[in-house]
C-alpha cells in the first residue's frame, strides 16, 4: 500500500506554508542547518507587488499569507514539523524538511529556460 498523501492532515494554507518554509531551508542565504538536524531559517521574503523571489523561482504573494499567519506556525509547531517562537524564530525540524506537501511545483515558479 503507498504512503498516504498528507498523513497529518494539514489543510492547504499550512502545506502552503511549509512547502515556502522548505525552500527557504534549502538557501544557505535564508537559514542555516544546526547540529541537531533542523534548520533555522534567519528571514522571511518580502514580497513587492503581487510576488516575491525565492530561491530560483517566483512565489505569488497569495500563497504566502501563512508566513506572518501565528495559526498557521502554531498548527505546524503542535504537528512538530517546526519550532517556533512567532514571529522572531523559526526551526524546521527533520519532520518539516521531509513531509511531502505535494505543492512544490504548484506554488514556486521556476523560469523554464
Amino acid at each position: 500500500m503507498p504512503p498516504k498523501q498528507n498523513p497529518l492532515r494539514l489543510n492547504k494554507l499550512q502545506l502552503k506554508t511549509l512547502t515556502l518554509f522548505q525552500e527557504l531551508a534549502l538557501s544557505p542565504e535564508t537559514s542555516s542547518v544546526r547540529e541537531d538536524g533542523g534548520t533555522l531559517i534567519t528571514s522571511l521574503p518580502q514580497p513587492h507587488g503581487n510576488h516575491f523571489h525565492l530561491g530560483e523561482g517566483v512565489v505569488m504573494a497569495s500563497d504566502a499569507t501563512g508566513l506572518k499567519n501565528q495559526s498557521v506556525w502554531r498548527a505546524l509547531e503542535r504537528k512538530l514539523l517546526i519550532e517556533s517562537n512567532f514571529p522572531m524564530a523559526l526551526i524546521l525540524t527533520e519532520a518539516g524538511k521531509s513531509y511531502d506537501t505535494g505543492l512544490r511545483e504548484k506554488i514556486l515558479h521556476l523560469a523554464d529556460h
